[in-house]
């Protein structure tokens, strides 16, 4: 097992990465001597695996595991889904010693995290991320939210967890899909943060889609490290912390948008990272091949970084309902691998024209 500390702000947490962990949740969690219950917010994959020998564990800890059940995937992420949960805490007459178990992919924790950071003005939460997605980035750095129909986590808040506890025993259970698009969001590490990565990836491939553990576990913890150094720099996402935005600019304004529909975040993550590398090179901050070492490397990722992509004047109206949007598109552009800069005021031209030879429709 490995464990790596996450410092932001006055808060410190621990993320624990192995496997087999779900079934010791209990000893990898700080001492909370208040706590009573343990509400675990899960959808019904994730609940239907995990959910027994996470409750045996807490039981440990005299913690009493109460289920709540939420949909899967982006449609667990409304205000709707969170009224719901509010509801059952109270009826439950959940105090603010008690503590809220995001049990699941990346979706649950946004939801499970923001209700945590607004029931009571704060409960107490530990994540248990079991996706690739969350393992490596959603589940650490304490951003939460969730949805509006204009637009992804336009609701939200900063709240740290408690805990982390990565099991890369259950990424066995993911659909090779759902690997793929998790290795999207460790391919932005790689480019970004740590060249290391990349080496993993193309190297130890074989022993990524046979989900050994420990090629598994180095690589979520690399990631993690570098997720952890960022928020330690930068909590809430004014400076450095930006940098993990890499493809998201794009990836993030195709999500708002009916003609993406049915793609997943790490394919608009692949293709977001092209998009950016398509950028560096026209604007000559990337010598040129930037772009041809991202589409190898997605290529080999079972990425499709093809295909028609929504209307232009659609893509470029999502754009500026970005969060980070301040007077105009910011994008992380890549100097070289590994050297990653934000970027203001690229030309709305340059922008437009690469659209169209990605695909853009008019």
């Amino acid at each position: 097992m490995i464990r790596v500390a996450v410092r932001a702000g006055e808060r410190s947490y621990e993320v624990s990465i192995g496997s087999g962990l779900i079934a010791e949740v209990a000893r990898l969690l700080p001492e909370l001597p208040r706590a009573r219950r343990a509400f675990v917010v899960s959808d019904p994959v994730a609940a239907e695996l995990f959910a027994e020998p996470l409750a045996a564990s807490l039981a440990t800890r005299n913690l009493d595991a109460v289920l709540l059940r939420v949909p899967q995937g982006e449609e667990a992420k409304t205000l709707q889904v969170s009224e719901t949960l509010y509801r059952q805490l109270a009826a439950q007459e959940a105090h603010r010693d008690d503590m809220v178990v995001a049990l699941g992919g990346g979706a649950v924790g946004d939801l499970a995290g923001f209700v945590a950071a607004t029931y009571m003005r704060g409960l107490h939460l530990v994540q248990v991320p079991t996706t690739l997605t969350a393992q490596v980035d959603a589940a650490i750095g304490g951003k939460t939210g969730v949805n509006l129909p204009e637009g992804k986590n336009l609701v939200g808040a900063f709240h740290q967890p408690d805990a982390v506890v990565a099991d890369v025993g259950a990424l066995t259970t993911l659909p090779e899909r759902d690997l793929r698009s998790g290795l999207a969001e460790v391919a932005k590490y790689g480019l970004t943060l740590d060249p290391d990565v990349l080496a993993i990836l193309e190297e130890r491939s074989s022993a990524i889609w046979d989900r050994d553990p420990g090629v598994l576990e180095d690589l979520v913890a690399r990631c993690v490290r570098c997720k952890a150094s960022v928020v330690t720099d930068d909590e809430r996402d004014e400076g450095r912390r930006l940098l993990l935005n890499y493809g998201h600019t794009l990836a993030h304004a195709l999500e708002r948008l009916d003609a993406f529909a049915g793609r997943s975040h790490g394919e608009a993550v692949a293709v977001g990272m092209v998009f950016a590398a398509r950028l560096a090179e026209a604007l000559g901050i990337a010598e040129p091949g930037l772009v041809q070492r991202h589409v190898r490397l997605i290529t080999m990722l079972g990425l499709d970084v093809g295909g028609e992509l929504p209307p232009l004047d659609a893509i470029l109206g999502a754009f500026r309902l970005d969060k980070k949007y301040s007077g105009g598109v910011r994008f992380v552009l890549l100097e070289e691998v590994g050297s990653p800069r934000v970027v203001e005021d690229v030309p709305e031209a340059l922008v437009r024209s690469t659209l169209e030879e990605m695909g853009a429709g008019r």
